[in-house]
């Protein structure tokens, strides 16, 4: 089967416990578009960035949001929430099966330090595989800003991307932006997912694999249901973008390896640029 649909859940958010209206949400995407195959909701759906109600793992929200997947035999990805786990904080995202088991979690490589403090990064990449149809990679919010990361999970076979994400910032276009050239330099689909109010500014992207905007979101809640041709994708990778570009190809034939990736090396240049902190205002010379 080449043909998978997908759905994006772009909606309001709190600061507490936001199950009813995730499952009321899925309630309308099934009842107005049955075909859906999977859902994917924003970064912190389940509670907000709200680190009081951090739990874990096979907890509460886990266990609500099998019920929901099983109930309506729906590959859901609900966003990510705070787990709880050997006395640290993560940004967890889990993946549930239409039976209602989880079948990965992926744990925020790249909180947004220094703004997202006391969450541990996670160390580990997550690709998943939906029986007869592909695979997919996980990545959440911020960690979009680093090609290393995409690039890894493209090498591992990801063919969509489920970038769940909570940008409420006013540099948001840049986020839109590196959304899709990512997609087109890594010939895949990107699914970048925003929340509302405490979850976001909305403007949720949906990119194909030739860098091609599938749907640009609004301010408003949506529901944004879409179907992936991975033949599209495995023809792209293979023809080239367009039948020409082929940077996946490109980059496995390379002559060179960057030195910026080695192990133990550190840039007397980025060293240079002072330690990890937030911005703080200028002084000005008279002032008292």
């Amino acid at each position: 089967m080449s043909r998978f649909a997908i759905a994006g859940i772009q909606m309001h958010i709190g600061m507490g416990d936001n199950f009813a209206d995730m499952r009321r949400r899925v309630e309308l995407l099934m009842y107005l578009y049955p075909w859906v195959e999977m859902a994917v909701f924003s970064e912190l759906t389940a509670h907000g960035p709200n680190h009081a109600m951090a739990e874990e793992m096979d907890g509460k929200f886990e266990t609500e949001c099998r019920e929901l997947a099983r109930k309506h035999k729906l590959w859901l990805m609900p966003g990510s929430y705070f787990e709880k786990r050997d006395g640290n904080i993560y940004n967890t995202a889990p993946v549930i099966n239409p039976e209602g088991e989880i079948v990965t979690r992926y744990r925020k490589m790249f909180p947004f330090t220094p703004y997202e403090q006391g969450v541990t990064p996670g160390t580990e990449f997550c690709v998943f595989d939906v029986p007869e149809v592909g695979r997919f990679g996980l990545s959440i919010c911020y960690d979009m800003w680093f090609p290393e990361l995409t690039r890894t999970l493209v090498d591992m076979g990801a063919e969509v991307i489920l970038n769940p994400v909570l940008a409420s910032f006013v540099d948001r276009p840049s986020d839109l932006a590196i959304v899709q050239a990512s997609a087109a330099m890594f010939q895949s689909v990107i699914f970048s997912i925003n929340g509302l109010y405490a979850g976001g500014n909305g403007y949720s992207l949906v990119v194909d694999s030739t860098g091609r905007i599938l749907h640009r979101g609004n301010v408003q809640e949506e529901l944004i249901p879409l179907e992936v041709d991975f033949d599209s994708i495995r023809h792209q990778r293979r023809q080239g973008i367009l039948n020409m570009g082929q940077p996946l190809k490109s980059f496995r034939d390379r002559p060179v390896q960057f030195p910026v990736y080695a192990e133990g090396h550190r840039s007397e240049y980025l060293d240079s640029l002072g330690p990890l902190v937030k911005a703080e205002r200028p002084s000005r010379s008279g002032s008292k």
